[in-house]
């Protein structure tokens, strides 16, 4: 009698991966909102667009992933924050253009399918969407036998937000004079992780579990921490303030980061020291012996977002921060352009 071969001896299971999506469907029930049609397991999710009150409705999007801080969840065990480190590295990037996130869509590719894991990275993925109040409508769990490591795998994600064409957040209206206010970041956030880990692995030759004095805490707990999510800070505060600008502090760090949202005819000046800076940077620049400069264009040092604002209005917007759990800071001003190579000036 001959014996078939299937799927699953190749190393794919559908019927795991079947199951597996009805734990995904009530996964996505946590992230309830108006406009989502049906619920995750269709060919693509359903989204109805309510526009009432928008002249111009304009969809803002991005996309993005997690980096080789997933290899810090790999070494952990630990799978259910890193879903919120990826929403957030896409909401973020839409609520700088003064957008509202609508939905999001997540992409997961492993090699062996296994369901506790995939189980808790998709309640860490609803966690940052329940945070960024949007939801979660789709995505994709691929298993990809002999393509990754054991234990490992890949995340990426996808968000939607609207905003009014009159309303974007661009910086055009940015001048000489407005503050620089800074919304202290959670940590590393989801940047700088291969440089991280160079120093803490290679260089200092410490395990995941280590506990580190200078953080008061293990280093896998200090490089696990999310990234945090500023949508609904932000559109709370734009509701009533005029934002000219935002900045997302991510790869670059501030200097190239706030440099994307400011005209050609301003520089920008930032004051060293005008915000409380977490352990784990000092920490890493002696470790490393990393130079100032490095650590500026590499890290986000503290400030997780920048909003550029009319000086009038600056203490009013760190107060409101402040009302809603923010640890914010004025760090610098918008200043006319000067004859220099430098757009930005650090004192």
């Amino acid at each position: 009698m001959t014996d078939f071969l299937t799927y699953a001896d190749a190393g794919v299971d559908i019927d795991k991966a079947n199951a597996l999506v009805n734990k995904i469907k009530e996964i996505a029930k946590q992230t309830p909102r108006t406009g989502v049609i049906g619920e995750i397991g269709g060919f693509g999710g359903l989204f109805s667009l309510n526009i009432a009150g928008m002249e111009k409705p304009v969809l803002v999007s991005s996309t993005d992933g997690v980096g080789t801080k997933l290899k810090i969840a790999f070494m952990m065990g630990k799978h259910d924050t890193v879903g919120i480190d990826l929403v957030a590295m896409c909401v973020n990037d839409i609520v700088v253009q003064g957008a509202k996130s609508l939905f999001f869509l997540d992409y997961l590719s492993t090699g062996k399918l296994k369901t506790d894991t995939v189980t808790e990275i998709i309640k860490g993925v609803a966690e940052g969407c329940r945070q960024a109040v949007c939801a979660l409508i789709g995505g994709e769990t691929a298993e990809m036998p002999g393509f990754y490591k054991d234990n490992e795998y890949d995340l990426a994600g996808f968000a939607v937000g609207i905003v009014d064409k009159s309303k974007i957040i661009e910086g055009s209206e940015v001048r000489a004079g407005n503050k620089l206010i800074g919304i202290a970041s959670s940590g590393l956030h989801s940047n700088g992780y291969s440089l991280v880990r160079k120093i803490c692995f290679d260089i200092l030759k410490l395990k995941i579990d280590s506990y580190v004095p200078e953080l008061g805490k293990t280093l896998g707990e200090e490089l696990i921490i999310p990234t945090k999510i500023y949508s609904d800070t932000i559109y709370r505060i734009n509701r009533d303030v005029p934002i000219l600008g935002l900045a997302h502090i991510t790869g670059g760090g501030i200097g190239d980061n706030i440099l994307r949202i400011i005209p050609e005819y301003c520089n920008v000046v930032i004051r060293k020291g005008s915000w409380d800076i977490p352990p784990v940077f000092p920490f890493l620049q002696r470790a490393g012996n990393i130079s100032e400069k490095e650590m500026l264009r590499t890290f986000n040092n503290g400030i997780g977002m920048i909003a550029v604002l009319p000086e009038e209005v600056a203490q009013d917007v760190l107060e409101r921060l402040s009302a809603m759990g923010e640890k914010s800071y004025i760090i610098g001003e918008i200043v006319e352009r000067k004859n220099s190579d430098s757009r930005i000036e650090w004192i």
